[in-house]
């Protein structure tokens, strides 16, 4: 009986095979906080004494949720971080370097790596083969100072995905679907693996939209199999040598299989408040929207960029709308400048934002006004999400933002597509 792509992972780190429903003691290649989670971490060590890294080479501080601070417990809160890595030795990823998620993609992802996060979208790493997952800070505390965590080895879904996108249908659209048929809590605790053969078609930049949402869902993991599509990947981040192909077993045994032909799939959105709440776009045109985000560790990457460009590029962004773009890291940045997507984007009248999480978790740049309404590329619309419970947050790919920024409301990307970004 084969392993899934979880059991392999883990069975690997720990060296021996290892079944879905074992609790595990493991290894920690990387443990990562940010400065939302990271000062209540430290202050954990601190409280036992343990203020140490067992790894500090790869135990990275990110400050990237409220960069720069827009209060001062918040700036105490970055003091407290620096200072942490200045003892210990730990990496610091200060303010404009980019958030967490996509940063760990960039700088240490890799297949077979254990991967743990006090944030829950730490799944991100999945995309490239990682067992990569959010846990509470005290938990990564002690990941940090022990360099070993425990696990429960998950049960595994596996999503197989056929058939071609079509035009205007991007990932973000994929994972939507899959949480609205599953529900938010449909897969608690399971190890999401994507496979088929539209994944082994996606390109890296959609494939951690995959994992990133998996979340969404409940699930510990997201995972891809590692393969040319990876293998490229880390060579154009200079990190070819940590490539080997990584996949499931032929028989692998899942709990549960859902098949997805995504052939006939249309651009989609959640509702608020809540990311289960899915619709095709059409059924939601013409609401009217104040705000578009494009941007987080879901939909920041350079393509989701050049999509929202290409889009906007010559026009203006319809009036009374604010239309807040962020890239995810500082490399995005400068190549998206140097290709010219920024260019395009603040002529038509978007606001661009040093990179990090900008206006996701409703701490600065973007705090919605009472019943305004907010078309986010980022992973959650929870209420009050935004800062302000008496906002709306609906959920969509940076071509539905770049869309509905164009006309100030909702609006099928395929009205306004060219052929340039229709895929």
């Amino acid at each position: 009986m084969g392993l899934t792509l979880a059991e392999k992972i883990l069975s690997q780190r720990v060296g021996r095979e290892v079944r879905a429903g074992e609790i595990i003691v493991c290894d920690v290649d990387v443990a990562l906080t940010q400065d939302g989670t990271g000062p209540l971490a430290v202050q954990q060590l601190q409280k036992i004494g343990m203020e140490k890294a067992a790894r500090p080479e790869s135990t990275i501080l990110y400050i990237d949720h409220a960069a720069p601070s827009p209060r001062k417990e918040l700036s105490n809160d970055h003091m407290l971080l620096r200072s942490f890595a200045e003892k210990t030795g730990c990496r610091l990823s200060d303010v404009g370097e980019g958030v967490c998620h996509q940063l760990v993609a960039e700088d240490f992802a890799a297949p077979g790596k254990v991967i743990i996060g006090a944030d829950s979208h730490t799944c991100t790493a999945g995309a490239l083969a990682s067992f990569a997952t959010g846990m509470g800070s005290t938990d990564v505390a002690m990941g940090i100072a022990l360099g070993k965590t425990w696990f429960r080895v998950p049960e595994t879904f596996q999503i197989k995905v056929t058939g071609k996108m079509p035009a205007g249908v991007y990932a973000k659209d994929l994972i939507l679907h899959l949480i609205g048929m599953i529900g938010a809590d449909g897969a608690t605790y399971k190890a999401l693996e994507f496979t088929g053969e539209t994944i082994e078609a996606m390109p890296m930049w959609e494939r951690l939209t995959l994992a990133n949402m998996a979340v969404e869902a409940g699930a510990k993991v997201g995972l891809i199999a590692s393969d040319e599509v990876t293998r490229a990947y880390l060579e154009s981040q200079g990190r070819g040598v940590e490539y080997y192909p990584l996949a499931a077993d032929s028989d692998a045994v899942y709990e549960r299989v859902i098949n997805i032909d995504v052939s006939e799939l249309e651009p989609t959105l959640a509702a608020p408040h809540t990311v289960d709440n899915t619709h095709p776009v059409k059924e939601l045109a013409g609401t009217k929207v104040d705000q578009v985000f494009i941007g987080s560790c879901t939909n920041g990457r350079l393509e989701d960029l050049a999509v929202a460009a290409s889009i906007l590029d010559g026009k203006q962004v319809a009036s009374g709308v604010r239309c807040i773009v962020v890239p995810a890291s500082k490399r995005i940045f400068l190549e998206a400048i140097r290709l010219g997507y920024i260019e395009s984007l603040v002529a038509a009248g978007a606001v661009v934002l040093a990179p990090g999480c900008g206006p996701c978790v409703g701490v600065h740049e973007g705090i919605l006004g009472d019943g305004e309404v907010s078309l986010n590329t980022s992973n959650r619309n929870f209420q009050g999400r935004l800062g302000n419970p008496n906002g709306f947050i609906y959920l969509g790919s940076p071509a539905v933002a770049a869309a509905s920024a164009l006309t100030g409301v909702i609006t099928d990307p395929r009205e306004v597509m060219n052929n340039a970004v229709a895929r």
